[in-house]
């Protein structure tokens, strides 16, 4: 099977039984919940969303 496999919708079974990563919890997302005080000094709530440095956002732990 040549070509992109993105658009075929094909997947690697064998990555369904690799370790979750334990940063993000296997998501591929780091969630920061922030709090910040505007110019009214008024508590602004926020979640901070970002790629898990640890396993680059794949949610699994990289194979050494």
């Amino acid at each position: 099977m040549s070509g992109n496999s993105e658009k075929t919708g094909v997947f690697d079974a064998a990555k369904l039984n690799q370790k979750r990563c334990p940063d993000c919890s296997g998501t591929g997302e780091l969630r920061l919940d922030s709090e910040n005080i505007n110019e009214h000094f008024e508590v602004e709530k926020q979640t901070v969303i970002t790629p898990c440095p640890h396993c680059n956002g794949t949610g699994f732990v990289p194979i050494a």
